[in-house]
């Protein structure tokens, strides 16, 4: 099974290519997690850096972009097909060079896949 899929927006999810998302509130199937402190597309695997606040202690975490169902310009708000629950226990995302680190980005891809797979 290919990851790729977890790595591009959903075709009716919304997004406008080249779509600006920072700043946009970024909400789980149970409740606000964050808002997107930036995006980024290093080698085609796009993903949203998500400032959690206090929600997680304030860290960040690495969200694929195949997980967003919604992108609402309205709004400005992200809605992901997962819970806060599952964004929490996703593999850790402690630094800027992991965006750009293969093992990791695949580690994190393999996870939201399993999630998707399930839902």
């Amino acid at each position: 099974m290919t990851t790729d899929r977890i790595w591009s927006y959903a075709p009716d999810s919304g997004y406008v290519e080249g779509q600006d998302l920072t700043g946009f509130s970024v909400v789980a199937s149970d409740g606000t997690i964050g808002h997107v402190d930036r995006q980024a597309d290093p080698h085609g695997l796009a993903h949203l850096v998500v400032d959690t606040g206090v929600w997680i202690f304030g860290r960040s975490v690495l969200v694929p972009v195949g997980v967003v169902t919604q992108v609402d310009t309205r709004d400005q708000r992200v809605t992901l097909a997962c819970t806060g629950a599952e964004v929490k226990a996703a593999p850790r995302f402690r630094t800027d060079s992991e965006t750009r680190d293969g093992e990791y980005l695949s580690a994190v891809g393999a996870y939201y896949l399993r999630l998707t797979a399930t839902a």
